[in-house]
């Protein structure tokens, strides 16, 4: 049996990881404002770690 391709397949990286983490947080239903609590989080978290990375010149 055969994988038939879907629209997702070839969504760019970051729709793809966007769709596993919604998938994971709502089939654990986390509470929506601890979620977005966390999200700020790690936005931060990951803001940093690019500002502490060398510019690509």
């Amino acid at each position: 049996m055969s994988k038939t391709p879907t629209s997702l397949d070839n969504a760019p990286a970051e729709i793809k990881l966007a769709v596993d983490l919604i998938y994971l947080l709502e089939d654990n239903a986390i509470d929506p404002q601890i979620v977005l609590s966390a999200l700020d989080i790690v936005r931060h978290d990951f803001e940093k770690k690019l500002q502490s990375q060398p510019s690509k010149s």
